[in-house]
């Protein structure tokens, strides 16, 4: 295969930063959070790369270019911003990407609005990434495109005449062909994807079911088997190659970061607080395919059904705010207050809450010492992508801790021999995997904690981004040091 260029262009719904105001009204830049950032901002740094994403503004505003120029040396690669009018954020980014892809990959076709609208605009607003990925691109240039957003932008592309090496990487599931084809555009979306010269998804399942979907609904296409990653052979265009790659952590950074005097010192103030009680730990983003409301049941079933718990144990969850201007994200927020209030009406007790309820996004030091403090983590999507904090508990949690996480998180691919599997709709299951987790031996959970972080630091983030560049033979100026600072 021919020998591809080097320098790493990052596409992505949104920048990695965000724009906020200071006191007397001056706009500045704030570095963003999310797994994505995380993953991808040492690379860049590194490479001296540039990242092409949303600026998180209405129409085009030159303060903002005059920002992202400025803070290029500090940053240590170019950003370059994409405006959307607020038409644009609504039928793009909360219509089509989160009103019709998001639930559809999550198995939740129920809650998807097939509005005909939403896929002009998406069509459109990839356009937009593709004009301005061609002002910034050159014949060096390895374009890497990020998640369900952009879909379209390889496609886009090719149509503006950019004959680059381009990869997509899809950070959620993807459907059963029994889901995908409920998609009025699923022929739009395949051949979108195919325009791609390396597909990654996050687990072998992701990769088959969109196999399956591509043989049943393409049927000009071949399928080449006989490598280490499968071909998909059109006519009229390169061949695309296929691959999972599930996304990680720096477990060497997150651990020396936990490990900090601040963090040290909110960690015995969360011990304090919580006295001799173990603590059960959920952090999550506000959104219906997490499973909290499920969760919550399970965390009163288990009070109920083994009631010696009561008073010994305190479930802490963590919700962190998102997308409470679509309805379902609100009503999603009152049902959880609802189930809190409930339980805690139904079981507190002198000195002891059952749940603490924390409606904000944490700063890291006071997540990193709830994940020390906390003798396990429940983590329990519908259905997930990946889920990092399940990774993030394992490295920096107590070295007796216990993962009790869904079966159908895509970690569960990588880290469920050696934790506690559950079904998020099964609550007595769950209760009863909670049971387990309070009342297995310590050697026992020492064991299984010891054995997923050994997973985790040999498949770590820098093994998924070099794993992912190797599939595109895509070489790097620089290798990316091990353990290096996010």
């Amino acid at each position: 295969m021919q020998e591809l260029p080097n320098r790493l262009m990052i596409v992505s719904n949104r920048l990695p930063i965000s724009i906020a105001e200071q006191a007397d009204g001056t706009p500045t830049i704030k570095p963003a959070s999310g797994g994505l950032v995380t993953a991808l901002d040492p690379i860049l740094r590194q490479a001296r790369g540039t990242w092409i994403g949303w600026s998180g503004t209405n129409e085009a505003d030159q303060t903002v270019d005059q920002l992202l120029e400025h803070a290029a040396n500090s940053i240590g690669y170019s950003m370059h911003a994409i405006h959307l009018s607020q038409e644009e954020q609504e039928k793009f980014y909360l219509g089509f990407s989160n009103e019709i892809i998001w639930p559809l990959f999550h198995d939740l076709q129920s809650r998807c609005n097939f509005d005909p609208s939403y896929w002009t605009t998406y069509e459109q607003v990839n356009r937009k990434y593709a004009e301005t990925i061609a002002q910034h691109y050159r014949d060096d240039t390895y374009i890497w495109v990020q998640d369900y957003q952009l879909i379209n932008v390889a496609c886009e592309l090719r149509q503006l005449g950019i004959d680059a090496h381009i990869g997509f990487f899809l950070h959620i599931p993807f459907p059963h062909i029994d889901i995908f084809l409920k998609l009025p555009w699923r022929e739009q979306i395949l051949n979108g994807l195919l325009e791609y010269d390396l597909l990654g998804f996050q687990t072998n399942r992701d990769l088959n079911n969109f196999l399956i979907c591509v043989e049943a609904l393409l049927p000009d296409v071949e399928i080449d088997r006989s490598g280490e990653y499968p071909l998909i052979l059109h006519a009229d265009r390169n061949p695309t190659k296929v691959g999972f790659f599930p996304i990680s952590i720096d477990p060497q950074e997150f651990r020396a970061a936990a490990h900090t005097p601040n963090v040290d010192n909110l960690y015995s103030q969360i011990r304090e607080a919580f006295s001799e009680r173990k603590i059960i730990l959920g952090v999550d983003r506000l959104d219906y395919t997490k499973g909290i409301p499920d969760r919550l049941q399970a965390f009163s079933a288990l009070l109920e059904t083994y009631p010696e718990l009561q008073q010994k144990i305190s479930l802490t969850q963590v919700v962190v705010p998102s997308r409470e201007d679509i309805s379902e994200y609100a009503d999603l927020k009152q049902t959880i207050q609802q189930l809190v209030s409930e339980i805690n009406g139904k079981y507190t007790k002198i000195g002891w809450v059952p749940i603490h309820y924390i409606f904000r996004s944490l700063p890291r030091e006071e997540l990193l010492a709830y994940y020390r403090a906390a003798h396990a983590a429940l983590i329990t999507p519908l259905k997930d992508g990946m889920n990092l904090v399940a990774k993030e508990y394992a490295v920096c949690g107590p070295d007796d801790g216990v993962l009790i996480l869904s079966e159908f998180a895509g970690a569960a691919m990588q880290l469920s021999e050696h934790s506690l599997t559950v079904n998020p709709y099964d609550i007595n299951g769950t209760a009863q995997a909670l049971y387990n987790a309070v009342t297995m031996p310590r050697l026992e959970r020492i064991e299984h904690i010891s054995k997923l972080r050994h997973s985790i630091n040999q498949y770590d983030i820098y093994w998924w981004v070099d794993t992912f560049l190797q599939a595109a033979n895509v070489k790097r100026s620089g290798a990316i040091e091990q353990g290096s600072s996010l």
